[in-house]
């Protein structure tokens, strides 16, 4: 036997007792099963990470500004995870303000509605039905086991990773550790078994649990007529959406229980008002050109480029997926040249040829960089512009070797920021939902007639979950249009 096969040897016998004392240390009672479960994240460590993780959702994010809906939300859902199987968590509810329906839940008890979720529901119990959805993968320790199995993979034996930071990467804005929690993917059995606490929870409250399979009816439809949004979308991973409702139906029919509370009226009075779809005060793309009304400024981004608007940062993405823009604010910085001698500073940056411009008529410093990544080496412009009292960075950066190919494009870029004075623009609003209440019995497309929504009809029926615009409407109904 050779020196180097005992070495071998003696480090999969040491690996082999590593791992029985990992898994003996990391033993632990699942809340909701009573079963023994393997962990490597204690409870105090699930909060420490879910609390990190939430500053960074709510910054990068950005919350609802409507005080009255946070508490609303906050309410139902703490009073769903108060008498749910870990009541003593730290539970945050909150509303971010994302356009496309969906939600996610962090570990420790942060559970996070979108803008978007909340316009298509219509009801407190479908809001109690996804809320008690998200308290179930927590209380079922669905992040925990994951992460886990993900420190494991760390360690090499070979369990597989289950974090996603290149996905995250390639949105620029999104890289931090704790925004990668929410590209964990649980696996069907755990949405499975969160749809079934969610009811339970619900159940327990006295909601109209019925009204579940109205969520997947209606997410079946959105994710059939949808764009995207820089959240995971809740169709990832998730069963079938036909699979869903005859469970969801299944088990509502066991339900003997009446009245359950349904809270439609208290539901709709809380969502009157609140902005539909993208919100444009807060900057909006127009054939290429990212506007803001609100800081009066304008900025060329390169066609086909896949473009992302977050509250910190807006991002773009070549369409080969190996070139990224970003425009951000200098943060405490008190000029150009300031911003660019802190960024220029940084260690392990490599700062070739720089100048001062004038952009537009603004004081600006452009200089060139490289760095050196996992990847690879990569080189990139980055130009710091003042306007309107705030400076302005925007990078641009690829691998090394695609410099020269995307030089020109990244300079057009940096070069195009300028003031913006177009009273339209200036004067843009979002589109708002209104809660109107029909006179009589009609159709969806007489009530369209009636009240008119700047949505198509289609969309219309989505979100007053009916059908079609013939779909009949019951006098004294409470329904909902879209306003300019």
């Amino acid at each position: 036997m050779s020196i180097s096969t005992t070495l071998c040897g003696q480090a999969r016998a040491w690996a082999a007792a590593g791992l029985v004392c990992v898994m003996a240390a990391g033993c632990a009672t699942n809340p909701v099963t009573g079963r023994r479960q393997f962990t490597l994240v204690s409870e105090a460590q699930e909060i420490q990470m879910g609390q990190q993780a939430a500053q960074e959702v709510s910054q990068q994010l950005g919350l609802v500004d409507n005080e009255a809906l946070q508490q609303y939300v906050q309410r139902v859902g703490a009073q769903l995870a108060a008498e749910s199987e870990r009541p003593h968590l730290p539970w945050t509810f909150r509303v971010v303000d994302d356009p496309t329906p969906n939600a996610f839940a962090l570990p420790g008890g942060f559970i996070f509605m979108t803008r978007g979720m909340m316009d298509l529901m219509d009801s407190e119990a479908e809001l109690a039905a996804v809320l008690g959805h998200e308290i179930g993968h927590v209380t079922a320790r669905h992040s925990v086991t994951q992460i886990s199995r993900g420190q494991l993979a760390q360690l090499g034996l070979g369990v597989g990773s289950i974090l996603f930071p290149s996905a995250a990467q390639a949105v620029g804005g999104l890289a931090q550790q704790g925004m990668q929690l929410l590209f964990l993917s649980y696996g069907r059995d755990a949405e499975r078994q969160a749809d079934e606490l969610g009811f339970r929870y619900a159940l327990r409250e006295g909601f109209e649990v019925r009204e579940m399979d109205d969520v997947f009816a209606t997410l079946l439809r959105i994710g059939e007529v949808s764009g995207r949004s820089e959240i995971p979308s809740w169709l990832a991973s998730h069963p079938a959406e036909p699979e869903r409702i005859a469970a969801a139906q299944a088990r509502a029919d066991t339900v003997t229980r009446r009245p359950l509370e349904l809270g439609r009226e208290t539901y709709l009075a809380r969502i009157d008002g609140l902005v539909y779809g993208d919100d444009p005060r807060q900057g909006f793309f127009r054939d290429g050109v990212f506007l803001h009304p609100e800081l009066r400024f304008r900025m060329n981004f390169p066609q086909g480029w896949q473009t992302q608007n977050l509250p910190q940062a807006v991002n773009a993405l070549a369409p080969q997926k190996d070139a990224i823009l970003q425009l951000t604010l200098a943060q405490g910085a008190s000029g150009a040249e300031d911003a660019a001698r802190r960024f220029l500073s940084q260690q392990g940056l490599r700062v070739g040829q720089t100048s001062r411009q004038n952009v537009n008529g603004s004081p600006a410093v452009v200089a060139y960089f490289q760095a050196q990544s996992q990847q690879g080496v990569i080189s990139g412009m980055v130009g710091f512009i003042e306007h309107g009292g705030n400076t302005y960075q925007v990078m641009a950066y690829t691998p090394a070797q695609m410099f020269s190919r995307y030089e020109p494009a990244f300079r057009q870029v940096i070069g195009s920021f300028g003031p913006m004075n177009d009273p339209a623009v200036i004067n843009i609003r979002p589109n708002r939902v209104d809660v109107v209440r029909t006179t009589r019995q009609m159709t969806l497309a007489e009530f369209n007639r009636q009240y008119p929504s700047v949505i198509l009809l289609r969309d219309l029926a989505i979100l007053n979950q009916v059908e079609d615009g013939a779909s009949i409407l019951p006098a004294g109904s409470w329904k909902r249009v879209v306003t300019e």
